[in-house]
């Protein structure tokens, strides 16, 4: 394989690896090209030294997600409406990490919405020490380099990060739980049964809607059983052409909304104690690009 091929070869991990610290694939896609970029604006005697392609490849795409991730709360202010992560069909993104089955989240947990959500709420430098230790398994030295922190700073800050999301993990329901779950919701939903679907919800059921102002969303979060309930049978309402379709999505079973065959929602569900406590809704077509 020669170079050229060594260095393609590593774009699908390359993608895997920015899309879990951005949240969408555009973003990611766009830091995977500037890596490329800078790799091949290096002279040739500069790319003969580099002994490992692939940790130069890892180490300068996850400092131009760092950077994203820093300049992501100013432009998040500009987004019209609720911000959510980019849904992505389960298996979309498992090529190229190497999770130990003994102490790693499972690779589709890791690019789940709610997982997603958490990690929008941690630093940029805890969210990148957390992905490139416990998902892609590099060293907490190498993490050093990337972020400037000491490997035992890196190190405090994995191990902070893990432990919210081992908090997140305790609460969610089992993935049969959840299945069964969901497929009451969508048969309530489904069936305009206004009492059976505000069954369903959690006392504080928190929807979220993302529309990116390019089509018709809820501004701000919906909040409680009957108001949740309320929207979604709204919106199945207004739009008697949408067909909802079950999807397997990292969170587990959730479904789509398509219509004439394109994807025009996507909507993943967080269950625990048997209730759905939270609901994302992705409308914003430039985030349904790995339905099509």
């Amino acid at each position: 394989m020669d170079e050229l091929d060594t260095v393609m070869a590593e774009r699908r991990r390359l993608i895997a690896l920015a899309y879990r610290l951005l949240g969408t694939l555009e973003e990611a896609e766009d830091a995977v090209q500037e890596t490329y970029l800078r790799w091949y604006r290096l002279a040739g005697k500069e790319r003969a030294a580099i002994g490992n392609p692939q940790g130069w490849l890892t180490r300068v795409a996850s400092r131009i997600c760092l950077d994203v991730l820093k300049s992501a709360r100013a432009r998040r202010e500009q987004y019209v409406g609720e911000w959510l992560p980019e849904p992505v069909p389960a298996g979309l993104l498992g090529d190229g990490a190497t999770p130990d089955p003994a102490d790693r989240v499972t690779l589709d947990d890791t690019i789940s919405t709610a997982l997603l959500v958490l990690l929008d709420t941690m630093t940029p430098a805890e969210r990148v020490a957390f992905v490139l230790h416990d998902v892609f398994a590099l060293p907490f030295p190498e993490i050093a380099e990337i972020v400037g922190r000491s490997p035992a700073a890196v190190r405090q800050l994995a191990t902070a990060a893990r432990r919210r999301i081992a908090d997140h993990r305790s609460i969610v329901a089992p993935p049969a739980e959840h299945d069964a779950v969901v497929r009451a919701f969508l048969a309530a939903a489904g069936g305009a049964n206004l009492d059976a679907l505000t069954r369903l919800l959690d006392p504080s059921v928190t929807l979220r809607s993302d529309g990116g102002g390019v089509v018709s969303a809820a501004r701000n979060p919906v909040v409680g059983p009957m108001r949740v309930a309320r929207f979604l049978l709204g919106v199945l309402t207004k739009r008697p052409t949408w067909a909802v379709s079950e999807r397997v999505t990292a969170d587990g079973l959730g479904f789509t909304l398509t219509e004439r065959g394109e994807v025009r929602a996507v909507v993943n569900l967080r269950v625990a104690g048997g209730l759905v406590t939270d609901v994302w809704m992705v409308v914003n077509p430039g985030k349904l690009t790995g339905w099509r």
